[in-house]
């Protein structure tokens, strides 16, 4: 297997297994990191996942030694490059960084929801440097996530950037010592899993599916999915743990 996939509480982490390539995408490793996304989305005992990379590298990006020999099939039907930069899913995925995160590797990075880095970590889309283009959702993700200057910057030197300017601008959430990322990554995703899940997967979906809509459409969005919410046991959970003062009981319905 080119992906692991361990279950620590409430959190799946989802470890990048191609050390000695620096964890760059095969046909394999697509298919391997599709499989585990769905089986965290498949478990109901399972609120958050956490993608991290074995060995000093997070993820090189695309192997191009399978593209030269004509294995470019990188790619999964549903999950698009990786098999997750075009997966659907509902549950929040932190990626935990420690050192380079270049091309697909930062590609992977950006259709994460949140990231954690350590100070070693560099993102970039190098792709224009090999005749290529960041093809796998970076011209498009980068842009809405950094101001649109530094992504242009990026996108036409392939230069990348350190995980302290990441971290200044927004791509990277939390900023730790080199080796700790992923340590942090979980203790993130412990924080969001505390949470009532139905709340946390609602909120999500109306941050990524509303910053596409204008306005009026938003709020519509936003009240249909806050429906289910307010349908659901959690809800009258939450407010009976506040009142009886207890820690809640999430259920997850």
């Amino acid at each position: 297997m080119t992906v692991h996939f361990e279950i620590r509480d409430r959190v799946a982490v989802i470890t990048l297994d191609r050390p000695e390539a620096r964890n760059a995408v095969d046909h394999q490793l697509a298919v391997d990191l599709q499989s585990a996304i769905d089986k965290l989305e498949a478990d109901d005992s399972l609120w958050v996942g956490v993608i991290a990379g074995a060995g000093p590298a997070f993820c090189a990006g695309a192997d191009l030694k399978a593209v030269a020999s004509g294995k470019a099939d990188l790619a999964t039907d549903r999950g698009g490059f990786a098999g997750i930069v075009r997966r659907e899913r509902t549950k929040p995925i932190i990626a935990a960084v420690e050192g380079p995160a270049l091309a697909g590797g930062f590609e992977i990075v950006l259709a994460c929801d949140l990231v954690v880095a350590g100070s070693n970590a560099r993102f970039g889309i190098p792709e224009v440097k090999r005749s290529l283009i960041a093809n796998a959702g970076g011209l498009i993700r980068l842009p809405r996530a950094i101001p649109r200057n530094l992504a242009m910057e990026m996108a036409l030197t392939g230069d990348p950037i350190s995980a302290e300017t990441a971290h200044h601008h927004g791509v990277v959430n939390r900023l730790v010592e080199a080796g700790g990322a992923l340590d942090s990554a979980i203790a993130l995703a412990s924080e969001i899993s505390a949470n009532a899940p139905l709340a946390v997967r609602a909120s999500r979906q109306v941050i990524i599916e509303g910053a596409l809509l204008d306005d009026d459409e938003a709020f519509a969005l936003s009240a249909e999915v806050a429906s289910d919410v307010f349908r659901s046991e959690d809800f009258q959970e939450g407010p009976r743990a506040f009142i009886e003062k207890r820690a809640p009981n999430w259920l997850g319905r």
